[in-house]
């Protein structure tokens, strides 16, 4: 990904969850993706897609069952 990617990328977070709080990362040693921070927290990635000449993003989000509030 390139930084202009990363950089809409984490513009069209903020912007799609009314914050200034996420913060997209680009990864070392890897290209197709980035790392997603909200309010410093590594929260998850967001793979690039290529299919048919489209290019998509995917949003990899893991949450652990002791994260979790108990209800």
């Amino acid at each position: 990904m390139t930084e202009l990617e990363i950089n809409k990328i984490e513009k069209y977070l903020n912007l799609k969850f009314k914050s200034t709080d996420f913060k997209a990362v680009k990864r070392k040693s890897i290209d197709d993706s980035c790392e997603i921070f909200f309010k410093n927290e590594f929260i998850g990635l967001i793979y690039e897609e290529k299919d048919e000449g489209e290019t998509s993003y995917q949003f990899h989000m893991t949450i652990l069952n002791e994260d979790l509030i108990e209800i």
